[in-house]
């Protein structure tokens, strides 16, 4: 491909430097260490293919879709509202909790508390250890 301007001559080639030249000329394939070419295959497997084609389907149906052949439905609304047990029920338990969040605890009165259940003295153990 010869672009407007330009010329395909050896002359328009760029120069190499002699250095690099004689470098070149005197390498020797022999050195180069032996490599085993491993070909790799890009090529998507069957089941690539397949599930590829599946998805394809599934677009060109949702895209091509005709919505003049839907049939119009008329949705019932069943009765959302709780019944009048349930009703009555809530109302106790709010009822319930506005009584402990307003309880008075000035209303409530003093009292000792009393052990029933004292602590054996030293006597009492010294003399059950005897027993």
């Amino acid at each position: 491909m010869e672009s407007a301007g330009q010329e395909s001559s050896p002359a328009s080639y760029p120069r190499v430097k002699p250095d690099f030249k004689s470098e070149l000329e005197s390498f020797r394939t022999e050195t180069l260490a032996k490599a085993d070419t491993q070909e790799k295959n890009c090529l998507p497997t069957a089941a690539d293919v397949q599930s590829e084609k599946a998805q394809r389907s599934v677009i060109e149906g949702i895209e091509g879709f005709d919505a003049s052949r839907l049939k119009h439905a008329e949705t019932k609304e069943k009765n959302p509202l709780p019944d009048v047990e349930a009703i009555q029920a809530e109302k106790g338990v709010q009822r319930f909790i506005e009584g402990i969040e307003s309880f008075d605890t000035k209303t409530l009165k003093h009292a000792d508390t009393v052990e029933k259940n004292p602590l054996p003295t030293r006597e009492i153990i010294e003399e059950e250890k005897r027993a």
